[in-house]
């Protein structure tokens, strides 16, 4: 199993960058790696960029939001081998805020640094994320969870890959979580705790869940 590469300009503490971008049903193969960022010794001909939008729902603590066709999450990475060696390098992702029901407040998900989406016959993939809160009052680093303790999502398949077309390469399938985590409130200041009681946070294992159907379009770097 090999994790992708965390890529700092997504990373969760980051104020701009493509974790934080709107348009995210528009990205496409934008946010691949660079042939440079792949590994030394990568044989393009080998290699391939994968672009994913994935919408449903997510519930953390209290929070229950739907991620909507027009604002889908968007997640960019290359994977390939090197030596007979399987490899991924994490590229970027892209969210728009999710506004919390009954509150002036809003949750945007960012990646937490870690991702390893070699499939196998018990998970999809797995995907470490923390969620930047927002709304009045609220600093700009406050987020549920952070990159030294994130949320660590397991997803299993729901829906075998689809075909959508053969040339490009384009997949549907349904991943789900039910089994995570979600810690408290990081880097909120004064309002922590008032924001932790809000949102029930932290919330245990068993509590919360994400259900998404996915939408994966594929290119060789062969073909750049």
């Amino acid at each position: 199993m090999a994790p992708a590469q965390a890529d700092p300009r997504s990373g969760p503490s980051s104020g701009a960058g493509p974790s934080s971008t709107s348009g995210t049903r528009n990205r496409g193969f934008q946010d691949c790696p660079a042939l440079s960022e792949l590994p030394p010794g990568a044989d393009p001909a080998r290699w391939r960029c994968e672009a994913m939008t994935a919408v449903g729902r997510l519930t953390l603590g209290r929070i229950d939001v739907e991620v909507p066709a027009d604002q889908p999450l968007a997640i960019t990475f290359a994977e390939g081998t090197v030596d007979g060696e399987f490899r991924q390098v994490f590229g970027a992702m892209a969210a728009t805020p999710l506004r919390v029901r009954g509150t002036p407040l809003s949750i945007t998900p960012r990646y937490g640094g870690y991702s390893d989406f070699e499939s196998n016959d018990e998970r999809r993939g797995e995907l470490d994320l923390t969620f930047r809160i927002a709304g009045p009052g609220v600093p700009p680093g406050c987020s549920m969870g952070s990159t030294a303790d994130p949320v660590r999502l397991v997803l299993l398949e729901t829906d075998p890959p689809k075909v959508v077309t053969p040339d490009p390469l384009v997949v549907t399938f349904g991943v789900a979580d039910n089994r995570f985590a979600v810690p408290g409130t990081s880097g909120c200041g004064p309002l922590g705790p008032v924001l932790a009681r809000a949102l029930r946070l932290p919330s245990p294992a068993g509590a919360n869940g994400l259900d998404l159907d996915a939408r994966v379009a594929m290119r060789s770097y062969g073909e750049v």
